[in-house]
């Protein structure tokens, strides 16, 4: 099989989802461009090859290819054509450790912006194997960047009975699981990290500067006290270009 059919083949396979098909197309030149398919320095095909091949109209390739050129994948020169300029970024931003230290470990580098702060918030127990739930929690939005460009939207939930013992400031500058790891007359005794993988839905890709439908990790991570209360609830959306998950199996 010729490599423009394998290709012509992945793109078709593609039809079938409810993503855009440009958006979709933009998906699968990253990855050609990634894997080596489209080498950097190389001369990728014309539009009209393109469209040919993936059989759809020559403004649907465009518009794809106007995404890798945003993101500095390629570059257009009139009477010349489009060249790979460099492969995707993958600078690993955060690790997400699976041991209790790790979790409390936060990089110097990273700024945390609340997005909201709401009050006197509900969680049903069903959603939760482990921990009872409180009456009410403090339910905080929170956006982690580095350089002006973000890597991580949570949603933490912080047991209404803790507000006061949590230094406010600490809500911008700590970990979720740091907020709860040290309060006076609370302690943790257990505490869960629950990973699985997904793709960024229109709200999750807009704040993580990402395309709709790129893989993301979601990583939830849940703090119980001694007395069976669930004190904390912390539902994370990684970015699935900037995290490594760091699993230690031998101590």
């Amino acid at each position: 099989m010729s490599e423009a059919t394998s290709r012509s083949q992945t793109a078709t396979a593609l039809d079938k989802s409810s993503v855009a098909r440009y958006i979709q197309l933009a998906s699968l030149f990253r990855k050609w461009v990634e894997n080596g398919t489209w080498p950097v320095g190389s001369q990728i095909p014309t539009v009209e090859m393109l469209a040919r091949e993936c059989g759809v109209a020559g403004m649907t390739i465009r518009q794809a290819l106007d995404i890798l050129e945003k993101e500095g994948l390629i570059e257009r020169f009139r009477a010349k054509g489009t060249f790979v300029r460099q492969k995707p970024r993958r600078d690993l931003w955060c690790e997400v450790q699976t041991d209790w230290n790790g979790l409390l470990m936060s990089r110097l580098d990273a700024d945390i912006k609340i997005l909201s702060d709401v009050a006197n918030q509900s969680l049903d127990q069903s959603g939760f194997d482990v921990g009872k739930v409180v009456p009410a929690y403090r339910h905080l939005r929170r956006l982690h960047s580095r350089g002006g460009v973000p890597f991580l939207v949570a949603d933490v939930f912080v047991d209404e009975r803790l507000r006061g013992l949590i230094p406010e400031e600490n809500f911008s500058k700590t970990t979720a699981m740091r907020l709860v790891s040290e309060l006076p007359g609370y302690r943790v005794v257990d505490a869960r990290q629950i990973l699985t993988i997904d793709s960024a839905d229109l709200e999750t890709a807009t704040l993580l500067d990402i395309g709709l439908a790129e893989p993301i990790a979601k990583v939830q991570r849940l703090a119980v006290n001694e007395d069976g209360a669930l004190l904390l609830v912390a539902n994370g959306l990684y970015r699935g270009d900037m995290v490594r998950i760091d699993m230690k199996l031998i101590k």
